[in-house]
């Protein structure tokens, strides 16, 4: 599979191996081309989905996408991005804290908005065994972005 329209739809693939797959090619062809940026609209749409699986594939799309936001897409969907800090699923969140920093990084205009909802993050809601990994995220997290 190469090309990009089908890759995007296999994001949505029962078969989770191969939807890894998919989300591992267009976060390569992100890190080097506006390519797969014409399908933002659907990566921000995944991040309403049900799946767990499905909503982390689009905060890692839109996260690895944020160097070719000419549009300020991703200033429109901050609010829904951000969300996802204290998702109802714990490796959900993971993820989508590590990726903060990168949008951070292309989008500098964000920072104090991303950096509020670091703060202001619960990570109580989690059983015990995912709380401190969770605080330990959101700290990394902050550090890095502050640097910049």
């Amino acid at each position: 599979m190469s090309d990009i329209q089908e890759l995007v739809h296999g994001l949505r693939d029962k078969n989770a191996k191969n939807a890894c797959q998919c989300l591992k090619q267009l976060g390569s062809e992100s890190e080097n081309t506006d390519a797969v940026y014409a399908y933002f609209d659907y990566f921000a749409e995944m991040l309403d989905d049900i799946n767990s699986y499905i909503r982390t594939r689009g905060i890692l799309l839109i996260a690895a996408n944020a160097k070719w936001d000419k549009d300020y897409k991703i200033d429109e969907v901050i609010d829904v991005y951000l969300k996802h800090i204290i998702d109802d699923k714990p490796i959900t969140s993971r993820q989508c804290i590590k990726a903060l920093p990168v949008i951070a990084t292309y989008k500098p205009d964000l920072i104090n908005v991303i950096c509020e909802a670091l703060r202001k993050a619960n990570p109580h809601i989690y059983k015990s065994s995912m709380q401190p990994l969770v605080s330990k995220d959101i700290q990394e997290a902050l550090k890095t972005i502050e640097k910049l």
